[in-house]
């Protein structure tokens, strides 16, 4: 069967079709075997634990660029990032940026906060820029592990893909798959999806992806993290084997490098730093408490000017300490994956525009929210991986901005937490405390908090549309006091799934 195909009014790619090192892989030419699997790093064999050992590049890279004005990108684009204030790009920008606008497979290692999504999003944008698909399916996708950072890359890029008259779309769980399938079906050119809910648009016939010529994973070790290595691998293979692919993340273990063996083809790699952990802007401190006191610790801490996030390891936990909180007169909410997205999304509004000064969460809030103006971290339960430190620590100290990354160790944890450390590759200042102690106040701005309980408007659940069918159109003649009983039941069973999924 012929699909239709991509009509391409405007290749940006640049350089001469036979520069390898120019532009080495057009959407349409070849340059990737039929199953993907990349020929340049394919015989190195992986390897058995922590992070493994970069791909040498096979192909010169082209050097890094002092401003984007050096970079070949349509000018629309150009300023559409003055008009946001975007003057000088990151190092993984600058680095990446004007290879991965060649064409070429990028592998870019990258704390939180780095810059890695102007790093993919501009490559992406100007690539697809003139471009739309005859068949109405995506040219261009980003996958992403979280509903959060789905929603932060699609806020991060819309600015500019409405500079190049490109459409978003975003696909997600916990939201309605009708109206996403509708999206889809007005011809988005660029998709940004979690792995799950996409693999059911696509089982529903509502999205191909033989048309993408440009594949981002974006924090691919999160994604693996979560078992999504799967769904992943399936959704990589059904995307054009010529095509381009970006790989970014802040840490690289041997589950990524099985997606960089078989999906990259002579990546140009860029890692900022090693140990993904070590910023300069950013300062390490734990903090040990006694176990009796560690809850008023908390509390002051919670207390102090300013926004700040803390981190526990369950839904339960997190909920508990926002209702002591509440009562104690600080302004907290809780997020994890016991709400629903829409009262998730409410909350993170109410964070950024102050109405609460302290988010309690889970792991659920580690990745893909960024606050400006957020200069404090609290693991309240230190985490049990060093991955996850770093990224729960990514929430502060981005772009250039100072933070603290504050964790509170009771005696039976401290073994534990050296070790943790050790493995992050930070070197913590070490302090025991004690509620009410100036040497806390210090360090993290705590104080005794007013007292007086307040209240926070609790985000308001929305109830996804629903298309009327037969059925419903039936019950239009029922009695009213039938209709509300059905609402009444629809509610309780909505209260109930909004707090029974895992954090």
């Amino acid at each position: 069967m012929n699909r239709s195909r991509t009509t391409r009014t405007n290749d940006r790619s640049g350089g001469a079709e036979g520069k390898r090192s120019a532009s080495p892989r057009r959407f349409q030419g070849g340059g990737r075997p039929r199953n993907g699997r990349s020929q340049g790093t394919g015989g190195r064999p992986a390897p058995q634990g922590g992070d493994f050992a970069l791909p040498k590049t096979i192909t010169p890279a082209l050097p890094a660029v002092e401003s984007f004005a050096d970079l070949e990108m349509p000018a629309p684009l150009l300023t559409a990032l003055g008009r946001e204030g975007v003057s000088v790009p990151f190092p993984i920008q600058a680095a990446t940026l004007p290879n991965s606008l060649a064409g070429r497979d990028v592998l870019g290692r990258g704390r939180t906060g780095s810059g890695k999504t102007l790093a993919f999003g501009l490559a992406v944008l100007a690539r697809t820029a003139g471009q739309r698909a005859e068949s109405r399916q995506p040219l261009a996708l980003v996958l992403v592990p979280t509903r959060e950072l789905a929603q932060q890359v699609t806020d991060a890029l819309t600015p500019y893909a409405r500079a190049v008259q490109l459409r978003l779309a975003t696909v997600v769980g916990g939201m309605s798959i009708g109206r996403q399938a509708g999206a889809l079906r007005t011809g988005a050119e660029v998709v940004v999806a979690t792995p799950g809910r996409l693999k059911d648009l696509i089982d529903r016939g509502d999205c191909r992806l033989d048309d993408v010529g440009i594949t981002v994973l974006d924090e691919a070790d999160q994604m693996t993290d979560m078992g999504f290595m799967p769904q992943v691998t399936a959704l990589l293979d059904q995307v054009r084997p010529e095509g381009q692919r970006m790989l970014f993340s802040a840490t690289l273990d041997r589950n990524v490098d099985r997606l960089v063996r078989r999906y990259l083809h002579d990546p140009v790699v860029h890692s900022v730093d090693p140990s993904a952990g070590a910023v300069t802007t950013m300062e390490h401190h734990v903090l040990h408490v006694d176990e009796a006191d560690k809850r008023q610790t908390t509390t002051e801490i919670a207390a102090r000017e300013g926004r700040v996030i803390m981190f526990l390891d369950t839904k339960h936990a997190v909920d508990r300490l926002t209702k002591h909180l509440l009562n104690s007169g600080v302004r907290a909410a809780a997020l994890h994956g016991g709400k629903s997205q829409p009262q998730r999304t409410r909350t993170l509004a109410q964070f950024k525009d102050g109405q609460v000064t302290v988010l309690v969460a889970t792991n659920v809030a580690a990745r893909g929210i960024h606050v400006d103006n957020l200069d404090l971290v609290v693991n309240v339960d230190p985490p049990t991986d060093h991955k996850d430190y770093l990224h729960r620590g990514g929430r502060t100290a981005r772009a250039g901005e100072s933070g603290s990354v504050v964790t509170l160790v009771t005696p039976d944890q401290r073994r534990g937490m050296s070790r943790l450390m050790s493995s992050a590759g930070i070197t913590p200042r070490i302090t025991a405390v004690r509620s009410g102690e100036a040497e806390l106040s210090r360090i993290t701005g705590a104080q005794a908090p007013s007292g007086v309980p307040v209240v926070i408007a609790a985000p308001a659940v929305e109830r996804p549309r629903r298309a009327a069918s037969a059925s419903s159109r039936g019950r239009r003649g029922r009695p009213g006091r039938a209709r509300s009983a059905e609402r009444a039941a629809r509610g309780r069973t909505q209260r109930r799934s909004d707090f029974g999924s895992a954090a």
